[in-house]
């Protein structure tokens, strides 16, 4: 990757292969269910975590990366000289992004911190296009003004199944005078300044998919599609359904459907799904 190297963590939900085609370095999260404490994608899976989750006594406790973590990373990617780019899940929802400043503060290595704003495949779209750019052989600056303009042109819905999970960690934001009114019905939400605020609330997955199908023809209309993400917690089919709807609405069709980090699960409880896109 050239003399820049690429840092992210945990909820990026890349896929092993893309992690390894691009080099990119990964710092995990943490996670307790009922005391028992695992790293994110090292110790459980999000598959194996989805059950522990459903069977936990109380809701699951995140934990950003210590500082050392990064310290290290930084310290061992930047031994040779070459320049760290870190880019980390928004600071609204998570810690992480300051811990990684601090590490920075600490290291030798030139180190440059990003808040990318986003979580899950928007900040994979980050994290991939830094990574691209740098095997290009291009400057931290650019990069950095490239990067801006993808969260400029980013959107990310979640829709989830029920408001339990987000109301009991805290990360309901605007969605609190919802809460009443919500049985049987599904919350479509986006993610602004770091909470998941309320922007639609449906009756059925089939509304569900007209809904973001709607507003992705509203976004990307004179606009070339660069990315699409979709992931999901136990929402396997509800992300499928939509994925063919894009491709065959829109014709775009390089879209993964990942399971979605632990970190993101929590929050969002069994039966979501999260959809991203950004353009140019």
């Amino acid at each position: 990757m050239g003399s820049i190297r690429i840092v992210t963590d945990s909820t990026v939900d890349l896929s092993e292969r893309i992690i390894s085609e691009y080099g990119i370095e990964i710092v995990p999260l943490s996670f307790s269910i009922d005391n028992q404490t695992y790293v994110d994608r090292v110790d459980i899976t999000p598959v194996e975590f989805m059950v522990k989750m459903k069977q936990a006594k109380e809701l699951p406790k995140s934990s950003q990366p210590p500082a050392g973590a990064f310290l290290e990373a930084f310290d061992r990617l930047g031994a040779d000289g070459g320049e760290v780019l870190s880019i980390h899940m928004t600071g609204g929802l998570s810690g992480t992004v300051r811990s990684a400043e601090m590490a920075a503060e600490m290291t030798k290595a030139k180190v440059t911190v990003i808040d990318s704003h986003y979580i899950t495949k928007a900040l994979g779209f980050q994290v991939i296009e830094a990574a691209k750019m740098a095997k290009e052989g291009r400057s931290v600056e650019e990069i950095v003004e490239r990067l801006q303009a993808i969260r400029e042109q980013t959107r990310l819905f979640v829709v989830v199944d029920t408001l339990d999970n987000l109301v009991k960690g805290g990360r309901i934001g605007k969605a609190q005078a919802w809460i009443g009114s919500l049985l049987k019905i599904k919350l479509i939400a986006s993610l602004e300044d770091g909470s998941l605020n309320p922007v639609a609330k449906v009756r059925s997955r089939a509304h569900v998919i007209e809904y973001l199908a709607k507003r992705f023809a509203e976004d990307t209309e004179g606009k070339t599609i660069r990315g699409v993400g979709l992931v999901h917690a136990d929402g396997f089919e509800l992300a499928s359904k939509l994925k063919d709807v894009i491709v065959e609405n829109f014709g775009y069709r390089d879209i993964d459907i990942e399971d979605t980090t632990p970190i993101i699960s929590t929050h969002t409880g069994a039966g979501a799904i999260g959809f991203t896109y950004y353009c140019d």
